[in-house]
């Protein structure tokens, strides 16, 4: 980074803090993750330069002959990997995926029924606030209160009753494997498109972790980061031609300009990770630490929503055993560089910025070799960070072990 440093002091020592910070946390949000410095020197690339309107062999510009070839193989490796005929891989964001398919297949307030946000859905699936509940009447469906999973029955009543143009499945917060056959029927039943929204899950489903949405949903987005282990970014999928054409058409020129050249270029050397051997054996270490974390936790007293994890994540209530709410236990573990995200559970009395949980995900810690045992241990200082919130003696000792275990697993050796 010596341009930077020597151009510009103030982003360059961002950035450096920002580094610093990476490298001396442990890292628990579920939705982040560290790329390879493969991926990271694509990022970064020449390719930041080039505008490419439109797509390969049908640019708006001239000298697109190179980015072509990345786009295409973008294209050709994610198709590979999640055994799907056709892709679409300019958006730039997972939201922008979300609206992307939303504007292809939907007319303006049209019904759809998706996962409530305080269930485990994601803003983009139907919050008021949002472009999706101010373009689209949205209606939801949640976890019963039984076990706190998905109640697939009340999904079923809840679509014949509103008779959906389309209904979404997926979530950001849930920790239990989408059966997206069930979610088929329900929509053939009521005529409805099925969309699935598989960002979290991603690389699990590359992985062959989880079942595959591709199978049988109308369109598939995602992010390319989280367990896909790329970078920031988002796709498309479908096996449909004509809405394959639909959905090409609203990206660009409906909603997007240039695609980010760079990024497809990080994309294309991501898929081509995720098509590895090694990949494989990194998945079923990020669930195998998932579940590790998550039974710790629950045998030290935590309350785990739904009893466990089949995916990357875990969410817990934490004001049950601590009396803190989500938002205090992330400001406590922060303090003790633990990072995570709090997270409104099933049913919560907390405000939505409050909330009575915290989210936790394992793809990061993977990505920079944690084991089974590491995550029990990370577990352990959660629960002494969270039982004892005014010790400072004790909160020392747990930033002195947790730089013990960011030594041990260092992120960029360099």
């Amino acid at each position: 980074m010596k341009h930077i440093k020597n151009q510009d002091q103030e982003i360059y020592d961002a950035i450096t803090n920002e580094t610093n910070r990476q490298e001396d946390h442990l890292e628990l949000i579920a939705s982040e993750n560290f790329v390879s410095k493969a991926v990271l020197e694509a990022d970064g690339s020449i390719l930041t330069n080039k505008y490419a309107e439109g797509y390969p062999k049908k640019r708006y510009y001239g000298g697109c002959e190179h980015v072509d070839t990345v786009e295409t193989l973008a294209r050709e490796r994610i198709k590979e990997l999640f055994n799907v005929k056709y892709a679409n891989v300019q958006a730039h964001s997972g939201s922008t995926a979300n609206m992307g398919a939303f504007r292809a297949l939907l007319k303006h307030k049209d019904k759809v029924l998706g996962m409530s946000l305080d269930h485990g859905g994601h803003l983009t699936h139907g919050h008021p606030l949002n472009f999706s509940g101010i373009d689209y009447e949205f209606h939801s469906y949640g976890v019963s209160d039984h076990d706190e999973t998905i109640d697939y029955e009340a999904v079923r009543k809840k679509a014949h009753e509103i008779k959906p143009a389309m209904i979404v499945a997926g979530a950001s917060a849930y920790s239990r494997e989408i059966d997206f056959k069930k979610f088929r029927e329900i929509a053939d039943e009521v005529n409805a498109y099925l969309m699935v929204d598989m960002a979290h899950i991603a690389g699990l489903v590359a992985a062959g972790l989880h079942n595959n949405p591709c199978e049988v949903a109308d369109i598939v987005t995602s992010t390319t980061h989280k367990t896909l282990r790329g970078p920031r970014g988002g796709i498309i999928l479908t096996n449909d031609k004509e809405i394959y054409k639909k959905i090409n058409k609203t990206i660009f020129p409906g909603i997007q300009g240039g695609p980010l050249m760079h990024i497809i270029a990080a994309k294309a050397v991501a898929f081509k990770e995720a098509l590895s051997p090694e990949f494989k054996i990194y998945q079923a270490t990020v669930v195998s630490n998932a579940k590790a974390l998550a039974e710790e936790l629950m045998r030290l007293g935590f309350k785990v929503i739904s009893g466990g994890t089949d995916n990357h994540l875990v969410l817990v209530d934490v004001k049950k055993l601590t009396g803190l709410t989500g938002k205090d236990a992330e400001e406590m573990l922060e303090r003790v560089h633990i990072t995570c995200n709090k997270n409104t559970v099933p049913n919560d009395t907390e405000k939505p910025f409050i909330t009575s949980g915290i989210r936790l995900g394992t793809p990061a810690l993977t990505s920079r070799g944690f084991d089974a045992d590491a995550m029990r241990k990370v577990a352990k200082l959660i629960y002494d960070t969270l039982m004892n919130p005014n010790n400072d003696f004790v909160i020392d000792q747990i930033k002195t072990q947790v730089k013990e275990l960011t030594t041990q697993f260092p992120l960029y050796a360099e």
